[in-house]
């Protein structure tokens, strides 16, 4: 009865009246225990509330509607292709939407859209990845700052590949915790080459120089990238790199003289196809001889063997508390074993830069030091 005298009120009501009517129509749905006959009038009303001329009507509806488990799931289907001030309500909150009908929003919907699926308080793996995989830049930084998003390794690779070079994008995902060691070189890399690329890079430094310098940064930047890396994303990162060409002999030569052992002993597992558990044994307390020969199975030259061995036992005795070293003692111990400063070569120019990096770095943290005391 109620509902046949709001039907025929409605015809001939002001358009803030039709709203607040609507509005407290939809709440009274979800919310009260109606009987079964006024809940199905209730329901036809809502549905023919969809009609109504004035968007503000429609807006009241998906205000009420948008977070109700309850509501008529043919009206939330409606509000959400409606014009875009009705449908954000709906596409950002419902929780009858499914992934299906949220994926096929984000295929075919506006950048706005894309970011209102992005930060639904949940976030499904496969929903995710299609924002991942389809999404813009401004929904897939939307997505990497939603703590309520479930988001799969690949989908971050994706993002990482798609999006990376963007700061918008780039800074989001270096943000998060959850980024794999793998896609964080990658962003490291792509950030190089944007540096490198510049106008202003280019007419100070040339593009050879620029090069080179963007190159050597990177390397550098990569080792500091290990010490936050678990050791179970080891192999993924070891992988990438390989893949990418940087897994040089150069690169793990400062891996070790930069003390990343554990990182050292994983390379030498992917490298040499040995199991872990041999090649940690080797690493903690094997001779020379039989880390030699593993060295040479994993491709490394001969002329490497001495300055790895060299840090190789210092990093152990640092290790079992018997020495305290930094990488400027065991850099300097490396070249010692090339023949000292007069050395010449690319392996002793390797190790000698890595030595005066070292000095540069603790005489910096050394004049800071002073500075706060």
């Amino acid at each position: 009865m109620i509902v046949s005298h709001f039907l025929k009120w409605i015809d001939t009501a002001r358009v803030s009246e039709r709203a607040a009517a609507a509005s407290a129509l939809a709440r009274a749905y979800i919310n009260s225990d109606l009987p079964f006959e006024d809940r199905c009038a209730a329901e036809a009303a809502l549905t023919l509330l969809l009609d109504d001329v004035s968007a503000k009507v429609r807006q009241a509806l998906a205000e009420a509607l948008s977070m109700s488990h309850h509501a008529p799931p043919q009206v939330i289907a409606a509000l959400a292709s409606d014009q875009p001030e009705v449908s954000a309500l709906v596409l950002a909150r419902s929780p009858l939407l499914t992934d299906a009908d949220l994926i096929d929003r984000v295929a075919c919907g506006q950048k706005a859209t894309q970011k209102l699926i992005a930060n639904r308080p949940v976030v499904s793996m496969p929903l995710a990845a299609a924002i991942a995989e389809i999404g813009e830049p401004e929904a897939c930084s939307t997505l990497v700052a939603n703590s309520g998003a479930d988001i799969a390794s690949l989908s971050f690779r994706r993002m990482a590949e798609r999006h990376g070079h963007l700061p918008l994008v780039r800074e989001a995902l270096i943000a998060d915790a959850r980024l794999p060691a793998d896609c964080r070189h990658m962003l490291l890399v792509k950030l190089g080459e944007t540096l490198k690329g510049s106008p202003l890079v280019l007419a100070l430094m040339g593009a050879t120089r620029a090069d080179r310098v963007m190159r050597d940064a990177c390397v550098k930047a990569s080792v500091t990238l290990i010490e936050g890396t678990r050791a179970n994303e080891h192999a993924a990162l070891i992988e990438h790199l390989r893949l990418r060409g940087d897994l040089t002999a150069s690169f793990i030569i400062r891996t070790i003289a930069h003390g990343k052992v554990d990182f050292f002993g994983s390379t030498l597992v992917a490298l040499a196809q040995q199991s872990e558990q041999r090649v940690r044994a080797l690493l903690a307390g094997g001779h020379d001889v039989a880390l030699q020969a593993l060295f040479r199975s994993a491709g490394l030259a001969a002329a490497t063997h001495g300055i790895i061995l060299r840090a190789l036992k210092v990093w152990r005795e640092v290790a079992n508390g018997k020495r305290v070293a930094g990488v400027q003692e065991v850099s300097w111990l490396m070249l010692k074993e090339l023949g000292g400063q007069s050395a010449e070569g690319d392996l002793a120019g390797l190790v000698k830069s890595i030595h005066l990096d070292a000095l540069r770095e603790n005489a910096r943290g050394h004049a800071l030091a002073i500075a706060a005391a």
